[in-house]
Parts: structure tokens; C-alpha cells; sequence
């Protein structure tokens, strides 16, 4: 190793342990929430009820923001809607679950339909999607079978039997 590859920075790598391939199936669902969210919002306007309209506006404004946190290039023609993407990409998977689950289920309790169900039902899944991503990758067995193996150790060590008998 020469002295030019120690001095060389590392690329800067996110923490969030997300492979590409999850990170793209996040964002493909969060569109697709979006596009469900908004056809849902628009068709709960269209009525004389004032809590199915407060619902359908909030599943609109939920489908302008996964647009806007996900895919912020579908949001051109909104100055502010590249800092919104950047900053949105800082949070952590967790954040991001809560604060999605979150938007998916108010409408819900507004104004408990079944186009408030399934029109909320992706955005919600986005959020699960993130949640599952801050759970981690999933072990080897190796090195579960080794925890578990001191795991007993460590309790027959506090019994003071070492035969399994109690």
C-alpha cells in the first residue's frame, strides 16, 4: 500500500444499511402511494360531507408530500422541492416510517371508508417498508448459534449447575 492510496478519502457510504435494491423498491412503493393517495383524496372531495373532504385534501397533501420526499424530480416546477428531497434523505428509515404511518393513518380517522383504507393502504406500506429498513439485516446463523451458546454458559455460570438439572 503506497502512501497515495492512504491519502485518498473514502466515498462517503450512508448509515442506513440500505441495499439499492430496497432503497428503489421504498421509493417505487412511496410513487405508487402517492398515485393512490392522490386518486383517492380527489374522489373523497367529491362529496357534501365536510370530514370526507377534510380527508380527501389531507390524502392529497400526503401525495404531494411522498412526491416530494421520494421522487423530487416530479416536483420541478417547486424551487424549495430539492431541499425538502435532501433534507428528507437525512432522516433515518425509522423517522421516515413514523412520519409516513403517521400521514397514511389520519386520514383514516377522519373519515373511516374504504377509499380512505386502500387509497392510504401503499403510503402506509411505504412506511412499513422504512421500518422494516431500520430493523437491519437479518444475522448468520453462525453467529447466532455462537450468542446462544454463551447465552447458556453465562446462565449455567449464575444456576452453578453445569448437567442442565435445576
Amino acid at each position: 500500500m503506497n502512501s497515495d492510496e492512504a491519502a485518498a478519502p473514502k466515498p462517503v457510504t450512508d448509515d442506513d444499511g440500505m441495499t439499492w435494491w430496497y432503497r428503489w423498491l421504498c421509493k417505487i412503493v412511496g410513487v405508487l402511494g402517492g398515485v393512490s393517495c392522490a386518486i383517492s383524496g380527489v374522489w373523497m372531495c367529491v362529496t357534501v360531507n365536510p370530514l370526507n373532504i377534510a380527508a380527501g385534501v389531507w390524502m392529497v397533501l400526503n401525495a404531494f408530500v411522498l412526491f416530494l420526499c421520494e421522487v423530487p424530480f416530479c416536483c420541478q416546477f417547486i424551487e424549495f422541492a430539492n431541499a425538502v428531497a435532501a433534507r428528507a434523505d437525512k432522516f433515518k428509515p425509522w423517522q421516515k416510517a413514523f412520519f409516513y404511518c403517521g400521514m397514511a393513518l389520519f386520514p383514516i380517522f377522519l373519515s373511516f371508508s374504504i377509499t380512505t383504507l386502500f387509497g392510504n393502504a401503499i403510503a402506509f406500506a411505504t412506511g412499513v417498508l422504512y421500518g422494516l429498513a431500520s430493523l437491519g439485516k437479518k444475522g448468520d446463523a453462525v453467529s447466532y448459534a455462537r450468542l446462544n451458546h454463551q447465552k447458556l454458559g453465562d446462565e449455567e455460570k449464575l444456576t452453578g449447575t453445569t448437567d442442565g438439572s435445576i
